[in-house]
């Protein structure tokens, strides 16, 4: 049957972050997107998708919206470890660990697809290319990984904003989420500290330094950038680490 236009447009996303991993083939493009379609799901904000511990039997795939990975301290503290995107899967082949290291939660109301294991397995056994975009997405992740530790142990206040920034933006491009020079940004200021390590009080003062200087704009829940090459020049930011991405363009 065909896709209506409703479907494609949900699948969009994952289909184009994939594709610009590695070229699908026409069957391993109907076969992910019958998957997405069977495990449609809907989260509100501010739900844990899985928590800390809870076991793995499943591939869950955002469509739409935000998502943050984090950890928290027994204390309360919370530090968000990564956001996750359009398209971008929550936990490919953490269901070979058995449960989860982490927490997932939703930063705004969010559209995923939750594909069992026993499915995921055999989509990616039939379709050689899709089990190595999924793996690249993996390589991408520990990539994105290390660049955040720099970003928290290195990099002062106001580079890892602007670091973080220029990241969000870079990520957004492949799957056409980005307008010129804006994207959305829907995420709280204590979401952003939550992820820079910051305190709220000093995320506000940084932001405040960004605009000051020209660097971004932040309003109506989009962000701004006047000059991307000026920001990731503040942030000492190299889009390198995110070259597997080798259908979008990177640079500009």
């Amino acid at each position: 049957m065909p896709l209506s236009t409703a479907d494609r447009s949900v699948l969009e996303p994952v289909v184009r972050r994939l594709g610009a991993l590695r070229t699908l083939s026409t069957e391993a493009r109907a076969s992910l997107e019958l998957a997405v379609l069977d495990g449609l799901q809907r989260a509100g904000s501010g739900e844990d998708l899985v928590t800390e511990s809870d076991p793995v039997d499943s591939v869950r795939v955002l469509l739409s919206g935000w998502l943050g990975r984090y950890k928290m301290l027994e204390d309360g503290r919370r530090q968000i470890v990564n956001f996750i995107f359009p398209g971008e899967s929550c936990d490919a082949h953490a269901y070979l660990l058995g449960e989860m290291d982490h927490s997932i939660m939703t930063l705004t109301p969010v559209v995923y697809a939750e594909i069992k294991r026993a499915r995921f397995e055999s989509l990616l056994a039939k379709n050689p290319t899709l089990s190595e975009a999924f793996w690249c997405e993996t390589l991408l992740n520990n990539a994105i990984q290390r660049e955040w530790a720099i970003n928290l142990g290195r990099r002062v206040a106001l580079e890892r904003v602007a670091n973080l920034f220029c990241e969000i933006f870079e990520r957004l491009r492949p799957v056409g989420m980005i307008d010129r020079n804006s994207c959305i940004m829907p995420v709280t200021q204590m979401d952003l500290a939550d992820a820079t390590g910051l305190s709220v009080v000093h995320l506000n003062r940084t932001l405040q330094e960004l605009r000051g200087a020209g660097l971004i704009v932040l309003r109506e829940r989009t962000l701004i950038i006047p000059d991307l090459d000026a920001l990731k020049n503040a942030a000492l930011y190299s889009p390198s680490y995110l070259r597997l991405y080798r259908g979008a363009e990177m640079t500009r």
